[in-house]
């Protein structure tokens, strides 16, 4: 690793667009202080965020450590920490981070790290892949810098993980993977947090308008009424249980957001099952937000519209809160199946933008080239 003059130590964060580089902003305005005050060496550091899609393309990992040292061999960089939402894959198991004390850099999977304190987990993983660069080299009997863990308890706050295999093509020097079924829901729950998909409601503008219209039209409906003060609660859980894993169900095949493979091998199986998770948790949450805002416009809607006494010359049921909670509820229902079919109006491009960050976007539409669908 270069090493600057004046002990001052050039960071630079290379973050794929969109929440990489969010994230990396954010980090570079703590790093300098923070690096500062842990190297105990007097040394500074300069942190600066470069932006570009560097997995464009390609997962393979020995691919993207070339491609990051390339970047940084032309610039006046000391350290380079790439980070990047895809999740990336070595020998079975889903990396966490790489290193190559030789050259200087690191990558990081963001979603290894979880759904949850992205950002703080993003910034500690960072800190300990500069602080391990940027000291100084073992030797003796350790070995070279690689084989050395990193500083302080990165495992400890990333775990489950642990140190993974190297090819011996590979220019990287040390590695971590997650493992164990902690380590499956860490990914999982980090893919979720990397597609947002809350962004779902927002995206989906004609099946949004479908689903706000058959609500609408259903809240005045007598027949709505008398169904809605029929149905005891276990029927209108299985009518939203059912709304909602239509509309999951519908969008995903209408959409082709389901991921499929050719490959035989055990490794590309379980890497399809967690990519059709990831698929089926993000639309389900985004399903789930619009479902719950369905019933709240629903009831204002109610509350604005009904009058007490056609509704009781009607059902024969007095119109209280209950009533009004009630009738709500079947018709955010009923609205999701209607949003459902309008979601057949939105172009697939238009389901997948709502659906997936622009990186896994991207990593599809390749998949669907390779395989020429």
């Amino acid at each position: 690793m270069r090493v600057s003059s004046q002990d001052i130590t050039v960071v630079a964060l290379l973050a794929d667009p969109d929440a990489p580089t969010e994230i990396a902003q954010r980090m570079a305005q703590m790093l300098p202080d923070r690096l500062a005050d842990r190297s105990g060496q007097g040394r500074r550091f300069d942190v600066e965020v470069v932006s570009e899609p560097f997995t464009a393309g390609t997962e393979d990992l020995s691919t993207l450590t070339r491609r990051i040292k390339d970047r940084g061999s032309g610039e006046h960089w000391d350290v380079v920490v790439a980070l990047t939402d895809l999740p990336l894959h070595s020998y079975g198991h889903k990396l966490v981070v790489d290193l190559s004390h030789e050259h200087g850099l690191a990558l990081l999977s963001l979603p290894t790290l979880g759904g949850f304190r992205l950002q703080t987990r993003a910034r500690q993983a960072v800190e300990e892949a500069v602080l391990s660069l940027a000291g100084p080299p073992a030797t003796g009997p350790e070995g070279p810098a690689g084989s050395q863990p990193l500083r302080g308890s990165f495992a400890g706050r990333l775990a489950p993980i642990r140190p993974g295999r190297i090819g011996e093509e590979e220019i990287a020097d040390l590695r971590y993977v997650v493992s164990g079924p902690r380590g499956y829901l860490r990914v999982l729950g980090g893919m979720v947090r990397a597609n947002q998909p809350w962004r779902l409601v927002p995206g989906l503008s004609k099946a949004l308008a479908a689903a706000l219209a058959t609500g609408a039209v259903a809240t005045v409906n007598s027949t709505i009424w008398t169904l809605a003060t029929s149905l005891g609660t276990p029927r209108l859980v299985i009518a939203m249980v059912g709304s909602v894993a239509l509309m999951i169900g519908w969008l995903i095949v209408d959409a082709n957001l389901w991921h499929r493979t050719d490959e035989v091998s055990p490794e590309a199986s379980k890497r399809a099952a967690l990519y059709n998770a990831s698929t089926i948790v993000t639309v389900g949450i985004g399903v789930i937000v619009c479902y719950a805002g369905l019933m709240v416009i629903n009831l204002v809607w109610a509350l604005f519209i009904l009058n007490d006494r056609v509704f009781a010359s009607t059902t024969r049921t007095p119109l209280h809160a209950t009533e009004y909670w009630t009738l709500s509820w079947f018709v955010a229902s009923v609205a999701t199946v209607g949003g459902a079919l309008g979601s057949g109006l939105e172009s697939d491009e238009a389901i997948r933008a709502a659906a997936y960050s622009k990186r896994e976007q991207e990593r599809r539409s390749l998949l669907r080239d390779e395989h020429g669908d």
